[in-house]
């Protein structure tokens, strides 16, 4: 008489395994809205993380500096020679001083010594999802948070 023992074959782990990947895969894509919401969100913290280098720079020399965003021409310039372009799909609005704007249709938030800012907004989009970029003027502080789209 043989014995016969009960479990599970390579090829049935394997199965189960894609499937669950795939599930995974799926669930992940409905969550963050998929590649695009996930590179939107990257872009942004890009964004912040630029911001953010800007006014510890004007901390650190003690003079003011200067983020620009240029949103025809999708790009953005930090100090330092530090710069970058914002991808084609992406919606960029921008909500700011009209006194630091460097060109007309081009946008700044300027930070100064103590850590305050002119203030502003970044709005980036894709579809229906968007990401705000907040710049407080008082205290200068950067804040990202889920937005809705504005046109």
């Amino acid at each position: 008489m043989k014995h016969r023992h009960h479990g599970f074959t390579l090829l049935e782990m394997l199965v189960v395994i894609t499937l669950i990947a795939a599930a995974t895969l799926l669930a992940t894509g409905i969550v963050t809205g998929g590649l695009s919401g996930i590179q939107l969100r990257s872009q942004a913290k890009t964004l912040v993380a630029q911001l953010r280098y800007t006014r510890a720079q004007a901390i650190a020399t003690g003079r003011p500096q200067r983020f620009t965003i240029d949103p025809q021409a999708r790009t953005w310039t930090a100090p330092n020679d530090r710069d970058g372009e914002i991808p084609e799909k992406m919606t960029i609005v921008f909500t700011g001083a009209r006194e630091v704007q460097p060109r007309r249709g081009e946008g700044a938030i300027m930070f100064f010594a103590d850590g305050a800012s002119t203030g502003g907004r970044v709005q980036l989009s894709v579809e229906k999802q968007a990401w705000n970029i907040d710049v407080t003027w008082l205290t200068g502080e950067v804040k990202l948070r889920r937005g809705e789209v504005t046109r």
